[in-house]
């Protein structure tokens, strides 16, 4: 009974953890235009998996500095 009880919330577990990444769209988006608090982004075909007022969050590329002597 307790391995049945063992597997059942393992596969539970499974369930829940599968479902929330399902959920999220991603893209690789370029942008094209900043208005003061307004950014432009050109995600091309990828444009379609996002909706009006959905919350997206951008990560930026970081750039390494260029050590010299």
């Amino acid at each position: 009974m307790k391995k049945k009880m063992q597997m059942l919330m393992a596969a539970v577990a499974m369930v829940a953890l599968a479902g929330t990444s399902v959920l999220a769209a991603t893209g690789k988006c370029t942008v094209t235009e900043i208005k003061k608090n307004v950014v432009v982004l050109d995600c091309g075909k990828s444009a379609a998996k996002f909706k009006v007022n959905d919350k997206v969050k951008i990560k930026t590329i970081k750039k390494k500095a260029i050590e010299g002597c």
